[in-house]
């Protein structure tokens, strides 16, 4: 692409691309695309290069947008792509590996052109920009194609089509340089498809009609889109690493490879040998050799794609895919109502997701498959190791200090979904984990799952309290409790302590807020300032919090009180916590079973004498659990809340799902100044 150039910022004066972008037509025959698509490289992945790129990119751009309608030169290069990959599965059979080198280049460019190009103008004028045709001879007529929908079915067909051709590889037939070029190639598509949707990036509001979605789900992209997401999963469960850089820099042949060949070697020694991973003189950093590109890179576009809004006349057939797939082993028939569904291994996924749970990404997935398809969700609750999928879950929101908001919720919203399930809340107290390394506050040698997820829930809550006062995120943790509830058993005595402790936090704020209402009243006595609703309001939130509580802990003792003598111990020994709401009109009825359990044992305890241990005194309420008449307990319904997702859901995780492709996709930048739909520091 040019032999004089020595780094990005001379891109702009490089002689090729001032050909593209210049005044004259370029035929797809003609020997310059030879010369423009042979170069080498490994993108890069350095926010400074990725910018100097990025602004390197937009002075070709003005020139192209400003002479592309009289050379028609974008459809031309994107003409010459598409006869390319048609070459691809020729080439590998006679182990050239040229035209899939050359494909892979022109998909770069036209990637960033791209970029820049959707990032300036509407869609409706990106449209235009792909029916102008080259105005010289030569050319192949005037009927226009929809180059649009051939661009992004080819990127479709080369995503589903490259990893049966790199099992080939892995099965030893075929080069390992062919894998690496392939996996590159691939992970070019998948990336030029993000930025074929990114048009998203550039509007406050959410896009419910657009013409690149309309593309996607009709025409000839549309019966593409099972074996699509179903490609994209596996990508993201193989988690295979980028190949090292410079594994696909071509050497010339001695053996007379061709004229063809011998330009490209000796073009690939110039301007694009600067594209070493990380940038000129820099190194990967560990993040980027621990990662898989293409992995991360699958995994955001599956988002994006499975969030794309409904159009007037269909609904999303990639959420229609992620919602109906089955497992392998899943003998059923498929309904005639699905068209969209296939099968992949249940296994595999379930353990990808149990490993890739640090990032964003990877839970907003685990969220939608609990959420929307019932087969995983039925998989899930099955399985006999669901520690190894909970305990990733509880690590997010033990750090909640260190994790963005959206994140902290999304991991509560699958701790919901889970806890709807009775056999998962009975099973997670069968599960004995030793020393968990990551609870710093206590040294927890043994502990069921069950109360180290009461002790993580309880301490969001608290951590909720004292910082950020979401309600949501309150409502959510205290759901996901009172689901548990009634199945708590053998619950560790850290747990029992804490599930009081947030009682007394509530208490104490309570009787706060009720003591600056009171203050407040009386100083604003003959004065026209009323602050007091704002008091009223902050009490009914808080009451309402106090009434769950106390609604969790009766449920407990409802129906399994034999089975949680240090919840007993731990009521008995802040048993005044409870006394001002005895006669607490919102309160009175839940405290009735409350206050004949503390009764109770408190008489059983008088009783044994004074100076008791704490064997002695746990012994006492395991003896007076199986004493205390059942029938004495007032039976109140079953505590069991249902995650259900807001009225337009889009509306949260369409800039949610573009803000990690934002701050997360591999060698992508967008200028943030461009960026309409969501503030730098939201989530």
């Amino acid at each position: 692409m040019g032999a004089n150039s020595s780094s990005i910022s001379e891109l702009p004066e490089n002689e090729y691309l001032k050909k593209l972008s210049g005044a004259e037509p370029i035929s797809e025959n003609d020997p310059f695309w030879n010369q423009l698509l042979s170069f080498s490289f490994t993108t890069p992945t350095n926010s400074a290069d990725l910018k100097l790129l990025e602004e390197a990119t937009i002075s070709v751009c003005k020139s192209l947008v400003e002479k592309n309608p009289r050379t028609g030169n974008l459809g031309s290069l994107i003409k010459v792509f598409l006869s390319r990959t048609k070459e691809l599965k020729i080439s590998a059979e006679c182990q050239n590996h040229l035209f899939i080198w050359q494909a892979h280049n022109a998909l770069f460019i036209i990637c960033c052109l791209l970029k820049v190009f959707i990032s300036r103008m509407s869609e409706e004028e990106l449209q235009l920009h792909f029916t102008y045709e080259e105005k010289a001879p030569g050319s192949y007529g005037t009927e226009c194609e929809d180059l649009i929908e051939e661009l992004l079915c080819c990127l479709i067909q080369l995503i589903v089509e490259i990893p049966l051709l790199l099992e080939e590889v892995q099965r030893g037939e075929r080069t390992a340089v062919y894998g690496d070029i392939t996996y590159s190639i691939s992970l070019e598509a998948v990336t030029t498809l993000i930025v074929f949707l990114s048009c998203q990036l550039f509007h406050k509001e959410i896009l419910r009609e657009s013409i690149i979605h309309k593309y996607l789900m009709h025409g000839r992209c549309l019966p593409y889109t099972s074996r699509l997401v179903k490609t994209l999963l596996y990508n993201f469960i193989r988690q295979e690493r980028s190949p090292p850089p410079g594994t696909h820099v071509f050497q010339q042949q001695t053996d007379g490879g061709g004229l063809l060949y011998g330009i490209a070697s000796g073009v690939a020694t110039g301007l694009w040998t600067v594209f070493t991973l990380g940038g000129v003189g820099s190194k990967p950093t560990p993040q980027l050799e621990q990662c898989s590109p293409l992995a991360n890179q699958s995994l955001l576009l599956l988002l994006v794609l499975a969030n794309l809004t409904d159009a007037p006349d269909t609904l999303n057939p990639y959420r229609q895919a992620i919602m109906y797939f089955k497992n392998t082993q899943d003998s059923t028939a498929f309904s005639s109502s699905n068209p969209h569904a296939f099968q992949i291994n249940f296994n595999s996924l379930y353990t990808a997701l149990c490993e890739q749970q640090k990032s964003d990404q990877a839970t907003l997935l685990l969220y939608m498959l609990l959420h929307q398809n019932s087969n995983v969700r039925t998989y899930v609750l099955a399985r006999t190791d669901t520690e190894n999928l909970v305990l990733p879950i509880l690590e997010i929101l033990y750090h909640v200090e260190e994790r963005n908001s959206h994140h902290v919720y999304m991991a509560l919203i699958i701790l919901l979904i889970l806890t709807e399930d009775d056999g998962f809340n009975r099973s997670i107290h069968d599960v004995i984990l030793k020393n968990i390394t990551w609870y710093a506050e206590r040294v927890l040698t043994e502990i069921s799952l069950g109360s180290l997820l009461i002790l993580v829930v309880i301490r969001t809550i608290q951590y909720n309290m004292t910082r950020t006062r979401d309600k949501y995120l309150h409502t959510n943790c205290l759901a996901a409790l009172a689901n548990m509830s009634a199945q708590f058993r053998s619950l560790h005595q850290y747990a029992a302590q804490r599930i009081i402790s947030l009682f007394s936090l509530l208490s104490k704020k309570h009787n706060k807020v009720l003591e600056q209402a009171t203050q407040s009243l009386r100083g604003s006595l003959g004065s026209n300032d009323s602050p007091l609703p704002d008091y009223v309001q902050d009490l009914n939130v808080i009451e309402e919090v106090i009434r769950m509580m106390l609604e969790i802990i009766n449920s407990c003792l409802t129906n399994s009180l034999h089975h949680n003598p240090n919840l007993v111990y731990a009521l008995l020994y802040k048993r005044d916590l409870f006394e001002q709401f005895r006669t607490h009109p919102s309160f009175q009825d839940i405290m009735q079973n409350i206050d004949l359990v503390i009764s109770f044992f408190s008489s059983r305890l008088e009783q044994a004498g004074a100076e008791l241990s704490v064997e002695r005194v746990l012994e006492i309420i395991k003896q007076g659990a199986v004493a205390l008449p059942k029938d004495r307990l007032r039976k109140f319904p079953e505590l069991k809340f249902k995650y259900v997702e807001e009225e337009q859901p889009e509306e949260f995780f369409i800039p949610y799902i573009w803000s990690l492709v934002y701050n997360s996709a591999v060698a992508l930048y967008w200028n943030p100044h461009d960026i309409q739909l969501f503030t730098m520091d939201s989530g």
